[in-house]
């Protein structure tokens, strides 16, 4: 009965106690180039960190593509052989959906991209968790 207890006491710490070894970093400048093509972004997930100042350029490789960010309510669009940028702050933290905003095609639906904005700790927790396992 200790043994159960010890081990589902040490679960609930890695599952959610602080990491101290895990520090935000200060906020900088990130520049991504991101290159739009019938049906999909180049590349397709982006990471930055909180309070980061991000500028993406947005570079159409065949037709008109546009990005939108969800949860941070910004969009650009650009045109054929043409790029457009957008500058926003990664004040808030998760994984938000980058989609295209322009009808491109039959499977426009499904252009779709990533941003994640902060560290994975739930990389850390599950390989805590898997330890104890």
């Amino acid at each position: 009965m200790a043994t159960w207890l010890v081990l589902v006491t040490a679960a609930l710490l890695a599952a959610f106690a602080p990491f101290p070894g895990i520090a935000n970093p200060t906020p900088g400048q990130r520049h991504f180039r991101l290159e739009a093509s019938q049906y999909a972004y180049s590349p397709g997930e982006i990471t930055v960190n909180p309070g980061d100042t991000v500028t993406i350029e947005l570079v159409s490789t065949d037709v008109v593509h546009g990005l939108y960010v969800d949860g941070y309510d910004v969009s650009i669009s650009a045109d054929p052989g043409q790029s457009a940028s957008l500058t926003f702050v990664a004040d808030k933290a998760g994984s938000f959906r980058m989609r295209c905003n322009v009808t491109c095609g039959a499977m426009h639906p499904f252009m779709l991209g990533k941003l994640h904005v902060g560290v994975n700790t739930w990389l850390y927790r599950s390989i805590a968790l898997a330890g104890l396992a």
